[in-house]
């Protein structure tokens, strides 16, 4: 109904192209204006000048033979002030970026091996951008920014990939646990240590305790009883700690059978034996 009246109005963020017999005449700016068709004047088109985004998906080869798919992200906008351009040079602009990203993207991503690919993306991005710069400015338009959002490989070359991770990270855990049980073994060898040192200062001062004992209970025995001798309380001693062993080997219930010589003559063939080894012992000794 407006134009028929010869009345336009064009929204925000987007022009009109104004013709007269076919012939641009004019760039009609966001508003109200008057476009009398009765003179031959007519818009041809509306140009957007909002930012809008073009996804590309481009399959490639590395340097190390790995084919990847690489998904660049471009945004740009027509400029005002080359509306003529942007809307009469250019027939389809999706395809003319794309085209240019392509040829980009090939040129780079084969220079580089998989893991840099991954490294480089901002390089990738920048190399796409400046070439896009160039060639789209021409056109009237600009390149707003250039991502590379993702690089996707082979699934089979994933899968690879994720087994070696896998593998790394299942070496440096076995040498973790290597290292971790080998603490342990470390440790517990120390602390056996530790246990036996305390065991044989246990032991000693046991001993210890027992030779001092019987020393005293010598001298006593010997003070009070006149006319003996030490060998004769050794020999008494002996003969009640004998017995006492006979007595509590008896009385426990969990021992097994153990065969000890037993008769008359056996008291006196230990006092003996002792003797000897204390005689032996000071001689090593002098």
């Amino acid at each position: 109904m407006g134009l028929a009246l010869g009345c336009l109005q064009v929204e925000q963020s987007t022009v009109a192209i104004k013709e007269v017999f076919g012939k641009f005449d004019d760039v009609l700016e966001p508003g109200f204006h008057c476009v009398p068709w009765f003179f031959g004047t007519q818009v041809a088109g509306y140009l957007s000048l909002r930012v809008q985004q073009l996804d590309v998906r481009c399959e490639t080869k590395t340097k190390d033979n790995v084919f990847v798919t690489v998904v660049a992200s471009i945004q740009y906008r027509a400029m005002a002030e080359r509306a003529v351009d942007a809307f009469y040079r250019l027939s389809n602009t999706r395809e003319q970026i794309q085209a240019y990203v392509f040829d980009v993207i090939r040129a780079c991503v084969p220079k580089m091996d998989l893991d840099s690919s991954f490294e480089q993306k901002k390089e990738i991005a920048r190399a796409v951008e400046e070439e896009l710069e160039k060639a789209m400015s021409a056109y009237g338009y600009e390149i707003v920014q250039t991502l590379i959002v993702d690089i996707e490989p082979d699934e089979r070359v994933k899968r690879a990939m994720n087994e070696i991770n896998a593998a790394a990270r299942m070496r440096e855990a076995a040498n973790e646990k290597a290292e971790a049980e080998k603490i342990l073994q470390i440790k517990k060898a120390e602390g056996d240590a530790e246990s036996k040192y305390l065991s044989g200062l246990g032991i000693a001062r046991q001993r210890q305790a027992i030779v001092d004992g019987l020393r005293d209970s010598v001298l006593a025995f010997s003070e009070n009883v006149p006319g003996t001798t030490s060998k004769d309380v050794m020999d008494m001693v002996l003969v009640t700690q004998y017995f006492d062993t006979l007595k509590e080997i008896g009385a426990s219930s969990k021992s097994n059978s153990i065969f000890v010589p037993h008769g008359p003559g056996t008291v006196r063939d230990i006092a003996s034996q002792f003797r000897d080894g204390l005689l032996q012992g000071k001689v090593a000794q002098s």
